[in-house]
């Protein structure tokens, strides 16, 4: 592990901080770290591209948690079968139906 030193932290922040380690039971060293982390995912999850597809998405999530092997491509597969049955469906919001739905008076 290493050091890092911030330097010109605002005052209100780092109270704000402060409180919030205090309100979880951790470190402010540790909070810091918490919130940088989020922050870190919070950043390349804003940076997917939106062109990017559905498929690359998924894969990349499961990349970031070091998951992708076996248990992304059951994923995929299960996510596969379910496009190939519904398939040429119109979504539900528009069918036209003379019956009311679940949920709707």
């Amino acid at each position: 592990m290493s050091d890092m030193l911030i330097r010109n932290i605002p005052e209100p922040l780092k109270r704000e901080i402060e409180q919030a380690a205090r309100k979880s039971g951790q470190s402010l060293s540790g909070k810091a770290i918490a919130l940088l982390r989020e922050g870190m995912v919070a950043e390349r999850q804003a940076r997917l591209e939106p062109g990017l597809s559905a498929w690359d998405a998924i894969r990349a999530t499961f990349a970031a948690e070091n998951a992708v092997g076996d248990e992304f491509a059951k994923v995929m597969n299960e996510i596969e079968a379910e496009r190939k049955r519904d398939f040429g469906r119109r979504p539900a919001k528009f069918a036209i139906s003379t019956e009311p739905t679940y949920g709707q008076a």
